[in-house]
């Protein structure tokens, strides 16, 4: 098994997931028409947006952000790497702050799985009997990438962990034309490396896009300009089904020094139902050693 393939799993593993699961408002009744996309692309053309601070919409974006203790998520997921097109099916079980279990099956047939937790990510290729062990230090060197498993579980279900919240490092930004909130910060992972004195104030950004009717998140951009790295996530067809709001369509860009396009399509989602982590690894499996450039 080349190390090419084995990244191209751990790349789909931890980001051909992701999704927006939010609860519906209590304080806000979502129409028919509303509940179809939410998405920036369909916003009101005549928009009038009043002026809200950095502190007011994290208010509003913590007040309608997704809460959950369990969580169950199946999708037919596409990607498109180096000109290759691939579908599959990946079903997501997680505990909250915990423990996650991702599995990717092709034609029905378990493929491989990936099990997280805050210590260590595992995987098991059933296809050819082989196994993976690490952790985030690791994954993130072998990635180029800034991951934990807070980071992770954040964005699976539409939430903002990367924000430092603090007003004075939060900007606002009304933007009319598109009729949305946004809000841009440095991340937290690199601005803990920023304060140690090892990294440039400027170098990673985030910048969240938030609707201006109930404040979801329809966009989620991580950059890095100098290193011609991004990360950008778009959730749209926003549906409620079994009391829970969602996107049930996922956009994934990821640039960098190889681009990936993934495209999620939500078949099923489902909140504190308690999950089963069957993970094994089979006795006669070989470990996979790959090899960082």
């Amino acid at each position: 098994m080349s190390n090419l393939f084995i990244k191209i799993v751990l790349v789909i593993s931890l980001f051909s997931v992701v999704t927006a699961p939010s609860c519906k408002h209590k304080k806000k009744t979502i129409t028919t028409s509303e509940a179809k996309d939410t998405g920036t692309d369909t916003l009101n053309l005549k928009c009038k947006l009043d002026y809200k601070n950095s502190k007011a919409l994290i208010r509003y974006m913590k007040e309608n952000e997704f809460k959950f203790d369990w969580l169950y998520v199946k999708s037919n997921v596409n990607t498109i790497f180096e000109n290759e097109d691939k579908t599959f099916d990946a079903k997501v079980r997680l505990k909250k702050d915990s423990i996650m279990l991702i599995t990717i099956e092709l034609l029905t047939i378990d493929f491989a799985k990936v099990l997280i937790t805050k210590d260590s990510i595992k995987m098991v290729d059933y296809h050819n009997k082989k196994y993976f062990k690490g952790d985030f230090n690791y994954i993130n060197d072998l990635l180029n990438a800034d991951l934990d498993f807070n980071v992770i579980q954040s964005i699976i279900v539409g939430n903002s962990a990367e924000f430092k919240d603090e007003e004075d490092k939060l900007k606002p930004v009304t933007d009319r034309q598109n009729c949305c909130y946004m809000l841009s910060t440095e991340r937290k992972r690199r601005l803990k490396r920023i304060e140690k004195g090892t990294e440039d104030l400027k170098k990673a950004l985030q910048i969240i896009t938030l609707n201006s009717d109930n404040f979801k998140i329809v966009k989620n951009e991580f950059s890095e300009p100098e290193n011609n790295r991004s990360f950008t996530v778009e959730y749209s067809n926003f549906k409620e089904r079994d009391s829970v709001f969602a996107p049930y369509n996922v956009n994934i860009d990821i640039r960098a020094q190889k681009k990936m396009n993934i495209k999620i399509e939500y078949v099923r989602i489902e909140i504190n139902k308690p999950q089963k982590f069957v993970f094994n690894i089979p006795s006669k499996y070989t470990p996979i050693e790959i090899q960082k450039k």
